[in-house]
Protein backbone atom coordinates (compact mmCIF):
# COMPACT_ATOMS: atom_id res chain seq x y z
CA UNK A 1 0.00 0.00 0.00
CA UNK A 2 3.13 2.45 0.87
CA UNK A 3 4.60 1.79 -2.73
CA UNK A 4 1.33 2.23 -4.32
CA UNK A 5 0.67 5.23 -2.56
CA UNK A 6 3.82 6.60 -3.34
CA UNK A 7 3.31 5.60 -6.94
CA UNK A 8 0.06 7.70 -7.02
CA UNK A 9 1.78 10.34 -4.92
CA UNK A 10 4.81 11.11 -7.58
CA UNK A 11 2.12 10.82 -10.74
CA UNK A 12 0.08 13.19 -8.94
CA UNK A 13 1.99 16.37 -10.13
CA UNK A 14 3.49 15.18 -13.16
CA UNK A 15 -0.58 15.10 -14.59
CA UNK A 16 -1.15 18.77 -12.64
CA UNK A 17 1.30 20.03 -14.44
CA UNK A 18 0.31 18.98 -17.49
CA UNK A 19 -3.41 19.91 -16.84
CA UNK A 20 -1.64 23.86 -15.97
CA UNK A 21 0.25 23.60 -19.03
CA UNK A 22 -2.97 22.84 -21.12
CA UNK A 23 -4.97 25.75 -19.41
CA UNK A 24 -2.24 28.45 -20.28
CA UNK A 25 -1.95 27.16 -23.73
CA UNK A 26 -6.00 27.55 -24.26
CA UNK A 27 -6.02 30.58 -22.26
CA UNK A 28 -3.18 31.99 -24.49
CA UNK A 29 -5.04 31.10 -27.88
CA UNK A 30 -7.92 32.96 -26.50
CA UNK A 31 -6.17 36.15 -25.59
CA UNK A 32 -4.39 35.77 -29.12
CA UNK A 33 -7.65 35.51 -30.38
CA UNK A 34 -9.14 38.35 -29.12
CA UNK A 35 -6.36 40.47 -29.31
CA UNK A 36 -6.39 39.98 -33.18
CA UNK A 37 -10.23 40.36 -33.18
CA UNK A 38 -9.74 43.73 -31.21
CA UNK A 39 -6.60 44.95 -33.29
CA UNK A 40 -9.19 44.29 -36.56
CA UNK A 41 -11.92 46.21 -34.93
CA UNK A 42 -10.16 49.20 -33.71
CA UNK A 43 -7.74 49.15 -37.21
CA UNK A 44 -11.05 49.45 -38.85
CA UNK A 45 -11.92 51.98 -36.20
CA UNK A 46 -8.89 54.08 -37.05
CA UNK A 47 -9.26 53.55 -40.97
CA UNK A 48 -12.66 55.19 -40.77
CA UNK A 49 -10.33 58.48 -41.11
CA UNK A 50 -9.91 60.24 -38.03
CA UNK A 51 -6.74 59.63 -35.77
CA UNK A 52 -5.22 56.41 -37.49
CA UNK A 53 -2.19 54.94 -35.21
CA UNK A 54 0.59 57.38 -36.29
CA UNK A 55 -1.73 60.42 -35.41
CA UNK A 56 -1.65 58.83 -32.04
CA UNK A 57 2.09 58.54 -32.06
CA UNK A 58 2.34 61.98 -33.02
CA UNK A 59 0.50 63.71 -30.40
CA UNK A 60 2.13 61.65 -27.43
CA UNK A 61 5.58 63.01 -28.95
CA UNK A 62 3.86 66.18 -28.75
CA UNK A 63 2.95 65.40 -25.18
CA UNK A 64 6.52 64.77 -24.87
CA UNK A 65 7.77 67.57 -26.48
CA UNK A 66 5.47 69.83 -24.21
CA UNK A 67 6.50 68.43 -21.06
CA UNK A 68 10.17 68.44 -21.57
CA UNK A 69 10.42 72.08 -23.36
CA UNK A 70 7.53 74.12 -22.29
CA UNK A 71 8.09 76.88 -20.01
CA UNK A 72 5.49 75.92 -17.58
CA UNK A 73 3.84 72.64 -16.18
CA UNK A 74 0.85 71.38 -17.98
CA UNK A 75 -1.13 68.51 -17.02
CA UNK A 76 -2.49 65.82 -18.89
CA UNK A 77 -6.12 66.33 -18.29
CA UNK A 78 -5.05 70.37 -19.74
CA UNK A 79 -3.33 68.78 -22.76
CA UNK A 80 -6.18 66.49 -23.21
CA UNK A 81 -9.39 68.57 -22.99
CA UNK A 82 -7.48 70.97 -25.36
CA UNK A 83 -7.34 68.30 -28.32
CA UNK A 84 -11.24 67.98 -27.39
CA UNK A 85 -11.56 71.63 -27.66
CA UNK A 86 -9.80 71.32 -30.80
CA UNK A 87 -11.50 68.84 -32.20
CA UNK A 88 -14.72 71.11 -32.02
CA UNK A 89 -12.95 74.10 -33.31
CA UNK A 90 -12.55 72.16 -36.38
CA UNK A 91 -15.95 73.67 -37.67
CA UNK A 92 -14.59 76.86 -37.27
CA UNK A 93 -18.10 77.93 -35.82
CA UNK A 94 -18.17 80.33 -33.11
CA UNK A 95 -20.86 78.70 -31.32
CA UNK A 96 -19.83 74.80 -31.15
CA UNK A 97 -17.71 73.97 -28.59
CA UNK A 98 -16.54 71.30 -25.75
CA UNK A 99 -17.09 71.65 -21.86
CA UNK A 100 -15.29 70.33 -19.35
CA UNK A 101 -17.39 69.29 -16.55
CA UNK A 102 -17.43 72.83 -14.69
CA UNK A 103 -17.52 74.46 -17.81
CA UNK A 104 -20.74 72.47 -18.46
CA UNK A 105 -22.12 73.54 -15.14
CA UNK A 106 -21.15 77.15 -15.47
CA UNK A 107 -23.51 76.57 -18.44
CA UNK A 108 -26.29 74.85 -17.02
CA UNK A 109 -26.91 78.03 -14.40
CA UNK A 110 -26.57 80.40 -16.94
CA UNK A 111 -29.72 78.98 -18.79
CA UNK A 112 -31.41 78.23 -15.12
CA UNK A 113 -31.90 81.53 -14.49
CA UNK A 114 -29.50 81.31 -11.28
CA UNK A 115 -26.04 81.53 -10.59
CA UNK A 116 -23.37 82.28 -7.77
CA UNK A 117 -21.42 85.63 -8.04
CA UNK A 118 -21.58 88.84 -7.01
CA UNK A 119 -25.27 90.37 -8.79
CA UNK A 120 -24.29 91.98 -11.85
CA UNK A 121 -25.26 91.57 -15.50
CA UNK A 122 -22.68 92.42 -18.10
CA UNK A 123 -22.03 93.60 -21.58
CA UNK A 124 -19.09 94.23 -23.61
CA UNK A 125 -18.78 96.87 -26.43
CA UNK A 126 -17.49 94.64 -29.14
CA UNK A 127 -15.70 97.64 -30.46
CA UNK A 128 -13.97 99.14 -26.99
CA UNK A 129 -14.17 95.97 -25.25
CA UNK A 130 -15.04 97.38 -22.40
CA UNK A 131 -16.86 95.36 -19.90
CA UNK A 132 -20.07 97.55 -18.61
CA UNK A 133 -22.37 96.73 -16.18
CA UNK A 134 -25.99 96.37 -17.71
CA UNK A 135 -27.95 95.55 -14.47
CA UNK A 136 -27.17 95.49 -10.77
CA UNK A 137 -29.53 93.02 -9.09
CA UNK A 138 -31.06 94.45 -5.69
CA UNK A 139 -29.80 93.22 -2.03
CA UNK A 140 -26.31 91.55 -4.21
CA UNK A 141 -22.99 92.47 -2.49
CA UNK A 142 -22.93 94.65 -6.34
CA UNK A 143 -25.31 96.59 -4.82
CA UNK A 144 -24.33 96.73 -0.99
CA UNK A 145 -20.96 98.11 -2.52
CA UNK A 146 -22.61 100.94 -4.59
CA UNK A 147 -21.68 99.67 -8.14
CA UNK A 148 -24.30 101.26 -10.51
CA UNK A 149 -25.52 100.23 -14.16
CA UNK A 150 -23.25 102.07 -16.46
CA UNK A 151 -19.51 100.57 -14.12
CA UNK A 152 -17.03 99.55 -16.72
CA UNK A 153 -15.67 96.45 -14.68
CA UNK A 154 -11.44 96.27 -15.18
CA UNK A 155 -10.30 93.43 -13.65
CA UNK A 156 -11.62 90.38 -10.99
CA UNK A 157 -8.77 89.20 -8.80
CA UNK A 158 -5.93 90.70 -10.96
CA UNK A 159 -7.78 89.36 -14.14
CA UNK A 160 -8.25 92.42 -16.46
CA UNK A 161 -11.52 92.31 -18.56
CA UNK A 162 -9.39 93.40 -21.68
CA UNK A 163 -7.22 90.46 -22.15
CA UNK A 164 -10.18 87.43 -21.79
CA UNK A 165 -12.97 87.02 -23.71
CA UNK A 166 -16.35 88.12 -22.01
CA UNK A 167 -16.97 84.02 -21.33
CA UNK A 168 -13.53 84.32 -19.38
CA UNK A 169 -13.81 87.17 -17.43
CA UNK A 170 -17.61 86.15 -16.02
CA UNK A 171 -15.84 83.24 -14.95
CA UNK A 172 -13.32 85.27 -13.04
CA UNK A 173 -16.47 86.67 -10.78
CA UNK A 174 -18.19 83.89 -10.23
CA UNK A 175 -17.28 80.92 -8.07
CA UNK A 176 -18.54 79.34 -4.52
CA UNK A 177 -21.16 80.71 -2.79
CA UNK A 178 -19.19 82.18 0.22
CA UNK A 179 -15.99 82.90 -1.17
CA UNK A 180 -14.59 86.21 -2.01
CA UNK A 181 -13.53 88.13 -5.27
CA UNK A 182 -11.73 91.82 -5.24
CA UNK A 183 -13.60 93.51 -8.41
CA UNK A 184 -11.68 96.84 -9.47
CA UNK A 185 -14.18 98.98 -11.42
CA UNK A 186 -14.59 102.38 -13.12
CA UNK A 187 -17.52 104.62 -12.04
CA UNK A 188 -17.48 108.04 -13.62
CA UNK A 189 -14.25 107.73 -14.47
CA UNK A 190 -13.09 107.11 -11.06
CA UNK A 191 -11.56 104.04 -10.15
CA UNK A 192 -12.50 101.86 -7.13
CA UNK A 193 -11.18 98.33 -5.67
CA UNK A 194 -13.91 96.23 -3.55
CA UNK A 195 -13.68 93.11 -2.01
CA UNK A 196 -17.23 91.15 -2.68
CA UNK A 197 -18.34 88.34 -1.01
CA UNK A 198 -20.07 85.62 -3.49
CA UNK A 199 -23.72 84.45 -3.42
CA UNK A 200 -26.72 82.80 -5.56
CA UNK A 201 -28.45 85.54 -7.13
CA UNK A 202 -31.67 85.47 -8.98
CA UNK A 203 -31.12 86.82 -12.37
CA UNK A 204 -34.80 88.15 -13.31
CA UNK A 205 -34.68 88.33 -17.16
CA UNK A 206 -37.89 90.04 -17.71
CA UNK A 207 -39.03 94.09 -16.39
CA UNK A 208 -42.13 95.76 -16.60
CA UNK A 209 -43.94 98.92 -15.87
CA UNK A 210 -46.42 101.31 -17.35
CA UNK A 211 -45.29 104.36 -19.09
CA UNK A 212 -48.38 106.08 -20.15
CA UNK A 213 -51.31 105.09 -17.81
CA UNK A 214 -53.61 107.28 -19.39
CA UNK A 215 -53.02 105.93 -22.87
CA UNK A 216 -52.76 102.15 -21.68
CA UNK A 217 -49.48 101.91 -23.18
CA UNK A 218 -46.73 99.43 -21.41
CA UNK A 219 -42.93 98.42 -21.60
CA UNK A 220 -41.73 95.00 -20.72
CA UNK A 221 -38.06 94.04 -21.23
CA UNK A 222 -36.79 90.72 -21.98
CA UNK A 223 -33.11 90.48 -21.34
CA UNK A 224 -32.58 86.88 -22.33
CA UNK A 225 -34.82 83.39 -22.83
CA UNK A 226 -33.84 81.16 -19.88
CA UNK A 227 -36.12 78.21 -18.07
CA UNK A 228 -38.20 80.53 -16.18
CA UNK A 229 -38.62 83.32 -18.67
CA UNK A 230 -41.96 82.75 -19.86
CA UNK A 231 -42.71 82.62 -16.03
CA UNK A 232 -41.99 85.63 -15.59
CA UNK A 233 -43.49 87.30 -19.07
CA UNK A 234 -46.70 85.57 -17.82
CA UNK A 235 -46.46 87.21 -14.69
CA UNK A 236 -45.26 90.93 -15.55
CA UNK A 237 -47.86 91.00 -18.48
CA UNK A 238 -50.64 89.87 -16.37
CA UNK A 239 -49.31 92.35 -13.63
CA UNK A 240 -49.52 95.28 -16.61
CA UNK A 241 -52.97 94.08 -18.25
CA UNK A 242 -54.41 94.86 -14.38
CA UNK A 243 -52.74 98.20 -14.41
CA UNK A 244 -54.56 98.85 -17.80
CA UNK A 245 -52.42 97.76 -20.70
CA UNK A 246 -53.71 98.63 -23.90
CA UNK A 247 -50.47 98.73 -25.62
CA UNK A 248 -47.31 97.28 -25.33
CA UNK A 249 -43.43 97.68 -26.01
CA UNK A 250 -41.18 94.99 -25.98
CA UNK A 251 -37.60 95.42 -25.31
CA UNK A 252 -34.74 93.06 -27.01
CA UNK A 253 -32.63 95.53 -27.09
CA UNK A 254 -29.74 93.41 -25.56
CA UNK A 255 -31.62 90.33 -25.67
CA UNK A 256 -28.67 87.76 -26.69
CA UNK A 257 -30.98 84.78 -26.84
CA UNK A 258 -31.31 81.72 -24.73
CA UNK A 259 -33.37 78.57 -25.42
CA UNK A 260 -35.84 77.97 -28.29
CA UNK A 261 -38.37 76.40 -26.25
CA UNK A 262 -38.82 79.84 -23.81
CA UNK A 263 -39.03 82.23 -26.68
CA UNK A 264 -41.49 79.79 -28.86
CA UNK A 265 -43.94 79.35 -25.29
CA UNK A 266 -44.14 83.31 -25.11
CA UNK A 267 -44.77 83.70 -28.66
CA UNK A 268 -47.33 81.28 -28.03
CA UNK A 269 -48.78 82.96 -25.58
CA UNK A 270 -48.93 86.25 -27.56
CA UNK A 271 -49.22 85.22 -31.37
CA UNK A 272 -52.57 83.96 -33.00
CA UNK A 273 -52.10 80.67 -34.76
CA UNK A 274 -49.75 79.89 -36.95
CA UNK A 275 -45.72 78.92 -37.45
CA UNK A 276 -43.49 80.68 -35.14
CA UNK A 277 -40.39 79.41 -36.48
CA UNK A 278 -38.80 75.98 -37.75
CA UNK A 279 -35.47 74.41 -38.06
CA UNK A 280 -34.17 72.47 -41.12
CA UNK A 281 -30.71 70.05 -40.21
CA UNK A 282 -28.46 68.73 -42.86
CA UNK A 283 -30.67 65.68 -43.93
CA UNK A 284 -33.64 68.12 -44.71
CA UNK A 285 -35.53 67.02 -41.48
CA UNK A 286 -37.77 69.59 -40.90
CA UNK A 287 -38.82 70.90 -36.83
CA UNK A 288 -41.52 73.23 -36.50
CA UNK A 289 -42.84 75.58 -33.85
CA UNK A 290 -46.10 76.97 -33.74
CA UNK A 291 -48.60 78.94 -32.16
CA UNK A 292 -52.23 77.28 -31.35
CA UNK A 293 -53.87 80.19 -30.51
CA UNK A 294 -55.52 78.74 -27.23
CA UNK A 295 -53.88 81.89 -25.98
CA UNK A 296 -53.95 85.18 -27.76
CA UNK A 297 -53.25 88.80 -26.84
CA UNK A 298 -54.45 91.04 -29.28
CA UNK A 299 -52.69 94.50 -28.39
CA UNK A 300 -50.95 96.71 -30.53
CA UNK A 301 -47.37 96.03 -30.50
CA UNK A 302 -43.39 97.65 -30.64
CA UNK A 303 -40.45 95.44 -30.46
CA UNK A 304 -37.14 97.61 -29.88
CA UNK A 305 -34.37 95.83 -31.66
CA UNK A 306 -30.71 96.47 -32.17
CA UNK A 307 -27.06 94.59 -32.77
CA UNK A 308 -27.17 92.86 -29.76
CA UNK A 309 -30.30 91.11 -30.72
CA UNK A 310 -29.60 88.09 -30.99
CA UNK A 311 -30.73 84.16 -31.80
CA UNK A 312 -33.74 83.85 -29.74
CA UNK A 313 -34.17 87.20 -30.00
CA UNK A 314 -34.48 87.57 -33.86
CA UNK A 315 -36.94 84.34 -33.62
CA UNK A 316 -38.97 86.69 -31.36
CA UNK A 317 -38.35 89.96 -33.31
CA UNK A 318 -38.92 87.64 -36.81
CA UNK A 319 -42.13 86.22 -35.88
CA UNK A 320 -43.86 89.67 -34.93
CA UNK A 321 -42.89 90.84 -38.42
CA UNK A 322 -44.41 88.13 -40.46
CA UNK A 323 -47.05 87.57 -38.63
CA UNK A 324 -47.48 91.24 -39.39
CA UNK A 325 -48.29 91.71 -35.25
CA UNK A 326 -45.89 94.99 -34.58
CA UNK A 327 -43.98 97.54 -35.54
CA UNK A 328 -39.98 96.59 -34.97
CA UNK A 329 -38.18 99.76 -33.70
CA UNK A 330 -34.14 100.49 -33.80
CA UNK A 331 -31.49 99.17 -35.90
CA UNK A 332 -30.65 95.90 -37.17
CA UNK A 333 -30.32 92.55 -35.68
CA UNK A 334 -27.32 90.96 -35.02
CA UNK A 335 -27.93 87.82 -37.18
CA UNK A 336 -27.56 84.46 -35.53
CA UNK A 337 -29.80 82.05 -37.08
CA UNK A 338 -28.86 78.56 -36.27
CA UNK A 339 -29.39 76.66 -33.70
CA UNK A 340 -27.48 74.67 -31.00
CA UNK A 341 -27.83 71.15 -29.38
CA UNK A 342 -26.29 70.02 -25.84
CA UNK A 343 -24.73 66.27 -25.72
CA UNK A 344 -23.69 65.29 -22.18
CA UNK A 345 -21.13 63.21 -22.09
CA UNK A 346 -19.94 60.57 -19.57
CA UNK A 347 -17.73 62.29 -17.16
CA UNK A 348 -19.99 65.07 -17.00
CA UNK A 349 -18.69 67.03 -20.04
CA UNK A 350 -20.60 68.28 -22.52
CA UNK A 351 -20.48 69.52 -26.17
CA UNK A 352 -22.73 72.23 -27.56
CA UNK A 353 -22.88 71.96 -31.14
CA UNK A 354 -24.62 73.87 -33.89
CA UNK A 355 -27.63 71.03 -35.68
CA UNK A 356 -29.94 73.60 -37.45
CA UNK A 357 -30.85 76.52 -39.17
CA UNK A 358 -33.91 78.18 -38.29
CA UNK A 359 -36.14 79.90 -40.40
CA UNK A 360 -38.89 82.65 -39.32
CA UNK A 361 -42.27 82.17 -40.56
CA UNK A 362 -42.23 83.33 -44.01
CA UNK A 363 -39.22 81.27 -44.87
CA UNK A 364 -36.26 83.68 -44.26
CA UNK A 365 -32.88 82.44 -43.31
CA UNK A 366 -31.84 85.56 -41.21
CA UNK A 367 -27.88 84.37 -40.21
CA UNK A 368 -25.08 87.31 -40.73
CA UNK A 369 -28.08 89.15 -42.30
CA UNK A 370 -30.11 89.93 -39.39
CA UNK A 371 -33.84 91.67 -39.43
CA UNK A 372 -33.75 95.11 -40.64
CA UNK A 373 -36.54 96.98 -38.40
CA UNK A 374 -39.46 98.59 -39.67
CA UNK A 375 -38.29 101.87 -38.62
CA UNK A 376 -34.92 102.34 -38.50
CA UNK A 377 -33.49 104.43 -35.68
CA UNK A 378 -30.03 104.82 -33.83
CA UNK A 379 -30.44 104.72 -29.73
CA UNK A 380 -29.93 108.25 -28.08
CA UNK A 381 -30.51 108.86 -24.17
CA UNK A 382 -30.55 112.52 -23.55
CA UNK A 383 -30.57 111.76 -20.03
CA UNK A 384 -27.87 112.25 -17.14
CA UNK A 385 -26.50 108.44 -17.58
CA UNK A 386 -24.31 108.82 -14.68
CA UNK A 387 -27.31 108.52 -12.41
CA UNK A 388 -28.93 105.56 -14.28
CA UNK A 389 -28.28 102.65 -11.13
CA UNK A 390 -31.18 100.44 -12.56
CA UNK A 391 -34.23 100.20 -14.20
CA UNK A 392 -35.76 102.18 -11.69
CA UNK A 393 -33.86 105.16 -12.30
CA UNK A 394 -34.30 105.49 -15.82
CA UNK A 395 -35.60 108.38 -17.72
CA UNK A 396 -38.26 106.16 -20.85
CA UNK A 397 -38.79 109.56 -21.59
CA UNK A 398 -34.95 110.46 -22.39
CA UNK A 399 -34.75 107.42 -24.98
CA UNK A 400 -35.50 108.05 -28.32
CA UNK A 401 -36.60 104.66 -29.25
CA UNK A 402 -39.07 104.20 -26.47
CA UNK A 403 -40.56 107.77 -27.02
CA UNK A 404 -40.94 106.84 -31.29
CA UNK A 405 -42.37 103.26 -30.00
CA UNK A 406 -45.00 105.33 -27.73
CA UNK A 407 -45.97 107.55 -30.82
CA UNK A 408 -46.51 104.70 -33.09
CA UNK A 409 -48.64 102.69 -30.48
CA UNK A 410 -50.62 106.14 -30.17
CA UNK A 411 -51.10 106.10 -33.34
CA UNK A 412 -52.49 102.53 -33.57
CA UNK A 413 -54.70 103.09 -30.46
CA UNK A 414 -56.09 106.13 -32.55
CA UNK A 415 -57.44 104.26 -35.52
Amino acid sequence: MEENEQVTTEKKPSSFRKGVLAGVLGCLVVLAAILVTGWFFLGRLYDAGFMDFKDIAKAKVISGLIDKYYYKNVSDTAKTNGVYKGLMEAMDDPYTKYMTASEYKEELEDTSGQYVGIGVSVLRDSKTKKVTVHQVFEGSSADKAGIEKGDVLISADGAFAENLTLNEFTKKIRGKAGSEVTIVYSHNGEQHTVKLKRAAVENPSVYGKMLDESAGIGYIEITEFNSKTQEEFEKTLSSLKKQGLKAVIYDLRTNPGGLVDSVTKILDDILPKGTTVYMMDKYGKKTTYSSDDKKQEKLPTVVLTSGDTASAAEIFSGAVRDFKYGTLIGTKTFGKGIVQQEFTLGDGSALKMTVETYYTPSGECIHKKGIEPDIELEYKYTGDASKVTDMGSYDFSKDNQVQKGISVLKGKLDN
